[in-house]
């Protein structure tokens, strides 16, 4: 006979005793909806790469959403299992469809983590797994696409480009400066370190502002800008669960201000120039206005992200303003700055979603050598792909 046994604990289902699929709070529905995110947004990147000409057939539009889509699933699923790993609750990536409005047809790809993560070594293995993953996709998507380069002749099944053409032609390799049929724009891909050492190895490497044609070359690309955005050193973006791991709180806070100081210089560069342009379209001599509007905007920006501490205010706000004078003036010009604008949009997402600082954790534990050596080895990687002019339009 079965003795009954009365408690006033409630008894909890053991974790190890439930089902992989429970264990992982999965269901099939919830794989469902995953899976046509992935499907609609596989889709919108192929779709948006023909559509703005990126693409010369169907075919090489696949390839691209292939490569690129398997750069922000191995990113995102290398956050997912380091999470899993560590039995910390999350979902799957949900990827994100854009089709015609993003430039590339997706606004990326998230996880969701439910629930706190206590541990810095945790921490840690979840902000690094994702950006060593997926910089290994595109470092291999980069070096197959440079030693599978077609020939140079490719350019002539690109539609218009007259005057490449002709001097592909004449000359038989492609023009160190840009060229493009008269009254025609030219999109720019800013060069990274890595990129150009890669390139410097191969014959006949298109020249940034051509190179979008060739999509194991531009899925590579993007994934090493992503990368390298997704490593930026502030808050909570993989970057910044690095730091926090690497350093601790109080080194991070520094590291992370510091390093927005110089974001503040980056989107000054892009916004007075454009404010300048607006201006003088109203009055020519209201040009110099331009200064005063990002000077305070930039104020505005600078308390939010230092919490009203003037000490870290002053001393930024004058830095970030005199730096990109002197930038604007002496080295870039007014009118070469127009991709500067994108660290702006970068800045305002990092205030106001990111945030500047990390939380702190609860349990602070010091990094094996093995993290250690990883964590500044990701901080390499985010110099080495890093663009500071990510993307911009050229007038011929």
């Amino acid at each position: 006979m079965e003795e009954e046994i009365n408690s006033q604990y409630e008894i909890i289902d053991s974790h190890e005793n439930r089902s992989l699929f429970d264990r992982l709070e999965l269901t099939w529905l919830t794989i469902l909806k995953h899976f046509a995110l992935f499907v609609l947004t596989f889709i919108s990147v192929a779709f948006t790469y023909i559509y703005i000409g990126f693409a010369i057939s169907l075919s090489l539009a696949v390839i691209f959403a292939v490569m690129l889509l398997a750069f922000l699933g191995t990113h995102e699923f290398g956050h997912y299992f380091a999470s899993v790993h560590h039995k910390i609750r999350t979902t799957l990536p949900y990827f994100i469809p854009l089709p015609i409005f993003s430039p590339i047809g997706t606004m990326g790809a998230v996880i969701r983590i439910k629930e706190p993560v206590d541990d810095s070594k945790k921490l840690f293995d979840i902000g690094i797994s994702g950006p060593l993953a997926g910089f290994i996709v595109s470092l291999g998507l980069l070096i197959y696409g440079f030693a599978t380069l077609p020939g140079i002749e490719f350019v002539y099944a690109f539609p218009g480009h007259a005057a490449l053409k002709e001097y592909v032609t004449q000359f038989h390799s492609f023009p160190k400066n840009p060229i493009a049929d008269q009254g025609s724009q030219i999109l720019m891909l800013g060069n990274t370190l890595l990129y150009s050492f890669l390139g410097s190895f191969f014959k006949h490497v298109p020249p940034m502002w051509e190179m979008y044609h060739y999509p194991f070359l531009f899925a590579g690309w993007l994934g090493l800008f992503f990368t390298a955005l997704n490593l930026t050193p502030v808050g909570q973006l993989d970057g910044g669960h690095v730091i926090y791991a690497l350093l601790g709180h109080e080194k991070h806070k520094q590291v992370a201000r510091g390093f927005f100081g110089i974001l503040s210089v980056l989107s000054g560069l892009g916004v007075v120039p454009v404010l300048r342009d607006e201006l003088i379209g109203y009055n020519p001599s209201l040009g110099p206005l331009s200064w005063v509007i990002w000077g305070i905007l930039l104020f505005f920006m600078l308390r939010k992200a230092f919490n009203n501490e003037h000490n870290w205010i002053a001393p930024i706000w004058g830095g970030a303003l005199i730096s990109s004078a002197l930038l604007l003036y002496l080295i870039i010009g007014m009118n070469n700055a127009s991709g500067y604008t994108v660290w702006l949009v970068w800045s305002l997402f990092i205030l106001f979603f990111v945030k500047i600082e990390h939380p702190p954790v609860i349990i602070e534990r010091p990094l094996d050598k093995t993290r250690i050596v990883l964590g500044w080895l990701s901080m390499l990687i985010f110099i080495l792909c890093i663009s500071p002019n990510p993307m911009y339009i050229l007038n011929s």
